[in-house]
This record gives C-alpha cells, structure tokens and sequence, in this order.
C-alpha cells in the first residue's frame, strides 16, 4: 500500500489550516484602528482599547508603534506580544 498520497494530501491540509490562521492576523493601523479591531491585539481588552483610542484623540496620533506605551495600561510586554501586528501609516 502506497502511503505518499494520504502523507502528502496531510501536509497539504496542514499548510491550508496554518496558513489560513496566520492570514487572520492582519496588522493592526494604532492610528486609524476602531476599538473592537485594538481589542483583538494579545493583551487589550476593551478597557485598554478605549484608552488607546482616547490617548489618540487628546495628543494625535502615535507616530511609531512603541508610543503605545504612553498609553496607562499598555507595558513592554503587551508591545512585544503584538509587535509583528502593529503598524503606524
């Protein structure tokens, strides 16, 4: 019995699957972002995404994504779990 084409249509599957999952994790624009699409960052909740979207409107917006971390709530840990995700345009 030749198992090369039950092995290879797995892999193909897996590929699709993780493929499919890292699709889904778009980058995130901190300067035009609603607060529902900040909450979906690793580590913001809504509370920490209105905060995000509050700090914007009192000062501007962020010009690089480490800025972040002027916002109350949002540490080095939060910016380094979301760090591949975040963007400023």
């Amino acid at each position: 019995m030749n198992r090369t084409p039950l092995f290879a249509t797995l892999v193909l599957l897996f590929s699709l699957v993780t493929g499919f999952a890292q699709a889904q994790d778009a980058a995130v624009n901190i300067n035009t972002a609603d607060v529902a699409t900040l909450a979906s960052l690793s580590g913001i909740g809504e509370s920490k995404a209105e905060a995000i979207v509050a700090y914007r409107e009192a000062n501007g917006p962020f010009a690089a994504t480490t800025d972040l971390a002027n916002v109350k709530g949002i540490g080095e840990a939060t910016l380094a779990k979301n760090a591949d995700r975040l963007t400023v345009e």
